[in-house]
């Protein structure tokens, strides 16, 4: 696909030095950078952390310590 982008000049001759440092076209660098950029945001999804429910016989009070925590929810 084709598409047109404005680049300030400055930055293109600094992209087109670099290119011509690395030996690849302006074209293999940016798409480069493009593919590095949705990478990162691929790696940054989290999962979907489920808590462990704790049930009362009274809800809205809870008491409970770390002993009880630990005998409720397995850890590794």
């Amino acid at each position: 696909m084709r598409t047109t982008v404005d680049i300030p000049d400055p930055l293109y001759r600094e992209l087109k030095s670099r290119a011509a440092r690395e030996g690849c076209s302006v074209k293999q660098l940016i798409l480069r950078g493009v593919e590095g950029e949705l990478q990162v945001a691929r790696k940054t999804r989290r999962k979907r952390i489920t808590l462990p429910l704790i049930t009362s016989k009274r809800p809205g009070t809870l008491e409970i310590d770390n002993a009880r925590i630990f005998e409720i929810i397995p850890f590794p």
